[in-house]
Parts: structure tokens; sequence; C-alpha cells
């Protein structure tokens, strides 16, 4: 369980079919680009959803989103951590432009509270505000390895995630499995070293630290942070509690800086950012390596997670999931080291009705890998009949390249 990120060094082989399985079309959509109003730089990961549905999506690294419906869109809403939460009428092409939140607060206000105490209560009431009820999620699920700054490796998965009832003692009850997936590979034999993660779409459920408290807010654990009060920041239009734990003790695992962000009106918690401690390279290669060739050099260099979760009423559910891995390797005796990036990204774009339990057959399993699910197919309707994030422009020439 210590391993949250998990990864294996590998050679490209042969991959085998994956059936695919019809969609529901979701004829009504709305495209556009988010900016920061004051620079006019563009915004990646924004919240982009329609107010009073489940149907929602996040921007890409252009800022870019295309969110779709069974019913007409007639609004619009726009949260970004940092930024005054917007809500806009829909039309089919949108420019938005988020203003930052500005805080105006008397010090006593900022920095009042012990941030270990409003952890703990925060954490208390994690089983009345959190997975109350089993539920059946759709979501969107990619992979991406980057070799410098030129993609190498990308694979994608529209899938189904199965939430029980928040218990801490079956974390595992937590499930996921593919509607849809496809995978495109560098042909060159000089990107066949990349990197194959475990899990898939599964690794989000597994690395949420609010189901599975063993990771990060288990009695023992907590024990070895020490816990910092930070300014509040804004996420959308609520005012936020921002908390840092850093590590207080030294054990014979990696442990991780976090930072937390807890909502201050109801103590429900908003966003969860981790990064594993780097300063043991042999503890932090503990935390992340599988395996790797023997004459290959392993250098971690980051490895995060990032967990968003979207207040439903009273609730939160999961909304967004992102780990990225940097790190480099070299041959022996090779003179000089190659740089790569790994970036799992997840984001929940519905709730069905019925949270009907996924059949043991169709699991996808925490050991298993989307590589060995996917086959590389030219599908120019990929994305039609799923709301879904769209691709970037960047990411999109990177499958023109990686095709040929």
């Amino acid at each position: 369980m210590r391993k949250w990120l998990t990864l294996i060094l590998f050679s490209f082989l042969s991959l085998g079919a994956w059936a695919q399985t019809d969609s529901v079309r979701l004829g009504f959509m709305v495209k556009g680009k988010v900016r920061d109003a004051e620079t006019g730089r563009v915004l990646e990961s924004v919240h982009v959803s329609v107010p009073g549905r489940h149907h929602a999506t996040v921007t890409n690294a252009d800022g870019e989103f295309v969110l779709k419906s069974d019913r007409r869109i007639d609004a619009v809403q726009f949260s970004y951590l940092g930024y005054k939460s917007q809500w806009v009428a829909a039309s089919p092409e949108l420019k938005i432009n988020l203003v930052r939140e500005s805080i105006n607060l008397p010090e006593a206000s900022i920095v009042s509270g012990d941030p270990e105490s409003i952890v703990r209560a925060a954490l208390a009431r994690v089983p009345d505000t959190y997975c109350t009820e089993p539920e059946l999620l759709e979501c969107f699920y990619r992979e991406t390895v980057q070799k410098r700054n030129r993609y190498t490796y990308v694979a994608e998965a529209v899938a189904r995630l199965y939430r029980e009832k928040t218990d801490h003692r079956s974390y595992t009850a937590d499930v996921s499995a593919l509607e849809k997936s496809r995978l495109l590979v560098s042909q060159r034999k000089r990107d066949t070293l990349s990197v194959k993660t475990q899990g898939g779409p599964q690794m989000a459920l597994n690395c949420d630290f609010l189901k599975s408290p063993i990771l990060l807010f288990a009695e023992e654990e907590m024990a070895l942070y020490d816990f910092e009060m930070d300014m509040p920041a804004y996420i959308g239009d609520r005012l936020q509690f921002v908390i840092k734990m850093s590590p207080a003790r030294s054990v014979d695992y990696a442990l991780y800086y976090v930072v937390l962000y807890i909502d201050r009106e109801n103590l429900t918690f908003t966003r969860i950012e981790a990064s594993l401690d780097m300063r043991d390279r042999l503890k932090a290669i503990q935390a992340v390596l599988v395996s790797k060739p023997f004459s290959l050099r392993f250098f971690p260099e980051e490895a995060t997670v990032v967990l968003n979760y979207r207040p439903v009423g009273d609730k939160i559910r999961l909304e967004y999931f992102r780990s990225t891995m940097r790190f480099s390797c070299d041959w022996r005796k090779r003179l000089f080291k190659t740089h790569y990036t790994a970036v799992n990204e997840l984001v929940v774009t519905d709730v069905r009705p019925e949270a009907i339990p996924i059949p043991r057959k169709e699991r996808f399993r925490s050991s298993d890998y989307l590589n060995d699910k996917a086959e590389e197919f030219l599908d120019p309707d990929f994305w039609a009949d799923y709301n879904i994030i769209e691709p970037s422009e960047s990411l999109e020439h990177a499958i023109s390249r990686l095709r040929k």
C-alpha cells in the first residue's frame, strides 16, 4: 500500500485487442477556452460543469474544453483554485476569462485555529460527507509519457468507477472497468524505453486518501508529520483553510509533503496535493519503481498526486485525479541522462442514476496495465459520444506523429 504510484520500465510489445462497447450519444455540446482575465494565460484543469446536473469535464493544457449532454445546456459553471467561480449562459463556443479571487481578511482570522485539529475535525466528517451511498461514475482516463519534450506514448480510456459506501476497513471495494480505449506509441527504436503504469483508472481509487486513510491519515502516519497553517485560498467562491503537512520523523520509507484545502464553512476536503519526499533517493526509488533493466540507472525527480473533490450539496465527490512522475535514466557508460515525464489523469464526467456494481469479470485490477487492454486503432470519432477531456493541440500533434 505504500506504493501509491508504481511504475515499471519496459520495451513496447505487441498488444492484444480490446472489445469496444457502444455509447449513448450526447447530442448537445458547448466548447470554448478559459483564460486568466488579467494575463490572458490559458488555464488548465479548470472544472467545467452544467449547474444542477452531473455532466462535467476539465480544461486541457491549452485551456480548451468540450462539454456534452443528452439535454439542452442552458448555463455553464467554471471553478478553479484561486479564481472566482463563474456562471455564464451557454452558447456553441465560449471564451471565458476568470478573475482572481482577492482575500481581505483580518490577520487573526487568517491564522486562527490549530491546523492539526482542523484536519482531524475534517477527517471525522468524512463518513458523513464522502461516499455515503454507493455510486457508479463515468470517467475519462489518460496516460502520457514524454521523452524530453516529445510524446512517445498516449493511452486513453472511457471507464466506469463503482464506489462503495465509505468504510475504512474495506477500501478495496471500489472498482473500475473500461468502456472504450486506445493506445498510440512511438515506432522509433530509440523510444522503446518508456514507462508502464499499474492500475489504469483503478489508480485514482487506490490513491484516494479519504477512502484509504492508511496511506496518509492513519493515526501512526499522522504522528510522523508537522502541521502548519498557510494563507487561505478560494476555490470557486468557497474560502479554504490551507494546511501543510511536512515530514517530522525519519522512517525507513519516503514520506510526503502535503497541502490540504479544507472548506472553512463545512470542514469538508476540497483538494489534496501530495509530493513524495525526494531527499533520500533510495527511499524514493523504493516508493515508485517496480523493476528496471539491470544496466539502467534510474533517477527520480518528482512524484506528485493531486485529488480534487467537488461539493454536491452538503456532500463531496471525487472530481479529478492527476499523478505526475518526472525522472531521468541513463545506461551505464553513457555520458548523458534522458529525461522523462509520465502523467496519469482522470476526470469524473457523469454519475449514472443507478449504482449497479461492476461484474467481477469486467473489473480492471490494480495489477493490470492499460497497455495490455488497449489496441492501437484509428477512430476519428473516439471522443464523439463521450463527455471527456478533449486532447490539447500539442497532444493532437503528438498523436498524428505517433501514427506515422
